[in-house]
């Protein structure tokens, strides 16, 4: 019994000092559901993170939350490791976040690289997966239109489900596109079998990133999503929100300069061609305006303004003295 005892403490000192130099190794990790994947894609994972110089972390909670605390701790005089671990041991405050995060069927991915590529790498080993009945769904499903290659024998798994269908040609075929299952929804039986009759598998498993960890500081998983083009795009909007309020109430900003400099142009362009004044800018303009090519004429000649009949000159009644001007007498 002894050497079964000391074999196990062994096992757990070994896991203790893994984990004990994960996180003194790497600064970045993502946190990752496991649920309903199997054990050869976590398999097929791990390999591509090794190429990756990255790896994934999985077993108790209680034991990682173990190993993290001891690693965070300074060592005291009255451990029996005091001596070998304060030769080593420094601060690591980057890492107490983790310590609430370790809740649930969770996977550590621990690397130094890109999250976003460790990202990429996951997604890559996703598997088709069916409707299963009482399964929560992890999106919509919806029934397209066109041939099912059923007989019509079965047109009561559809009738069922209340959806249009019509027998071409002694097949059953759908009518109109019609949504059967919705996100966040519970499957019921009639959705599973006529999913699986029509060889449909609508979901997909993953290792799926609840948590983003870098540097000691926790993000959602969205995060992982912003690209270039969707911080420039915010920027942008914040810019033109910026400048219209700007040129609203009246005090210039930097967003709004350009604008009101173009309006101050667009006045003084105006001037020049209702007076004789003119500037350098606005004449290169009026040349570039002359130069560019003519409208089509089509439209002018079928749309010709008629002719202005002459009016008659009206009588001059005057004022009848509307303003009280003396008359001569």
């Amino acid at each position: 019994m002894a050497g079964k005892v000391s074999k196990k403490r062994l096992k757990k000192e070994n896991f203790f000092q893994r984990v004990y130099d994960l996180f003194d190794k790497y600064n970045r990790a993502l946190f990752v559901h496991c649920d309903n994947i199997s054990a050869k894609q976590i398999h097929a994972c791990r390999q591509d993170l090794r190429a990756h110089d990255s790896l994934m972390l999985m077993g108790k909670n209680t034991l990682i939350k173990a190993a993290l605390l001891k690693r965070l701790t300074k060592p005291e005089k009255h451990e029996a490791d005091f001596e070998e671990r304060s030769k080593t041991w420094t601060p690591l405050d980057k890492m107490e976040p983790l310590m609430k995060l370790l809740k649930g069927n969770l996977g550590i991915i621990f690397t130094n690289h890109d999250l976003t590529d460790m990202k990429d790498i996951i997604d890559k080993h996703a598997r088709e997966a069916p409707a299963k009945v009482g399964a929560f769904a992890q999106s919509d499903v919806w029934i397209r239109a066109g041939p099912t290659g059923l007989d019509p024998k079965q047109t009561a798994f559809f009738q069922n489900l209340q959806i249009p269908t019509k027998i071409v040609k002694t097949q059953i075929e759908i009518s109109a596109d019609k949504q059967i299952i919705f996100e966040g929804a519970e499957i019921g039986g009639n959705e599973a079998a006529l999913l699986q009759k029509l060889n449909i598998q609508p979901f997909s498993y993953k290792l799926k990133v609840v948590h983003v960890f870098d540097n000691g500081n926790v993000f959602d998983a969205g995060v992982l999503s912003i690209t270039s083009e969707t911080i420039l795009n915010s920027y942008r909007r914040v810019i033109s929100h910026v400048a219209s309020m700007s040129l609203e109430i009246g005090i210039p900003t930097k967003a709004s300069a350009p604008h009101s400099i173009m309006r101050v142009f667009k006045n003084l362009l105006a001037v020049t061609y209702e007076s004789e004044y003119t500037f350098d800018a606005a004449e290169k303009l009026k040349n570039a305006a002359a130069a560019a090519p003519a409208a089509s004429k089509a439209g002018a000649v079928a749309e010709e303004a008629p002719k202005e009949e002459p009016k008659e000159e009206e009588e001059d009644v005057g004022a009848g003295n509307l303003f009280g001007e003396e008359e001569d007498y």
